[in-house]
């Protein structure tokens, strides 16, 4: 019942947007009605749907479901066909480098994993799917940031938290701005232990048909399977798997256009 939840209101407008999505569009008296929500309360919560453009009100003052479901349908929707398109492709990054793999994205200012793709290496690193990341000291993290438009960059950027977690953490905005920079440049990110000192990650960034940035890939590793000798080279397998899956989000490398 909505009065044992410890949140009644929000359970009260999921209620009403179920039944508006059973029955289509629906009048406040019925609402009242078949969910027996007090007159007073519904039309505050219908208020506040309305405000967020959850529902809409028809020609005949019936409640209607309204954009936003729609968009936050597409968006979540978007993220499930980005985990199939890109589980072939990292599953063939992790055989090549047998090293564990990851798919990122950045949403409202936080980065998470949302495919991991483990490796049968002996030596292996903890995460899961859902984690969320240092947009600072991780590498998919610092890769998702340095491709976001600059003004919501800087503004990411200016409210971190640099509090050191390893000796190579960044600790200053002007710092990370320098980082951020030399991503942009090289093509990819690094993280040399700033998160866990035995930790290494590269990572890449994932465009879709509008050039847009739309996640990140990584491959990750102790500092023995990570290191000088072989970074640049696990770097560069890296950044032709994002291509790879980018092309199949539509993107089209200068190169692509110039062969059409």
């Amino acid at each position: 019942m909505v009065e044992s939840t410890k949140v009644p209101a929000l359970t009260r407008s999921i209620e009403i947007m179920n039944f508006i999505a059973r029955h289509g569009p629906t009048s406040a008296a019925t609402l009242i009605s078949e969910l027996a929500i007090p007159k007073s309360t519904l039309y505050l919560l219908l208020g506040e749907l309305r405000k967020h453009r959850f529902v809409s009100v028809d020609a005949q003052d019936n409640y209607c479901l309204w954009t936003k479901l729609v968009e936050l349908a597409e968006q979540a929707l978007s993220k499930i066909d980005l985990r199939d398109i890109a589980r072939r492709r990292l599953t063939q990054l992790m055989e090549l480098t047998g090293l564990l793999c990851h798919l990122g994205i950045i949403d409202d200012g936080n980065a998470y994993y949302i495919l991991k793709i483990e490796s049968s290496a002996t030596i292996s690193v903890r995460s899961h799917e859902g984690k969320s990341l240092s947009l600072s000291r991780s590498g998919i993290g610092k890769c998702l940031l340095a491709w976001q438009p600059s003004p919501l960059r800087e503004s990411i950027i200016d409210g971190l938290d640099y509090s050191p977690r390893t000796p190579t953490s960044i600790t200053t905005p002007e710092r990370m701005r320098q980082e951020t920079d030399k991503i942009r440049r090289q093509g990819w990110s690094y993280d040399h232990g700033e998160d866990y000192p035995d930790v290494r990650c590269v990572a890449a960034p994932v465009f879709n048909g509008h050039n847009a940035l739309t996640a990140a890939i990584s491959v990750v590793g102790t500092r023995l399977q990570i290191n000088d000798d072989n970074r640049d080279l696990i770097a560069s397998q890296t950044i032709a798997c994002a291509k790879d899956i980018s092309r199949l989000l539509g993107w089209r490398s200068p190169f692509d256009l110039k062969a059409s």
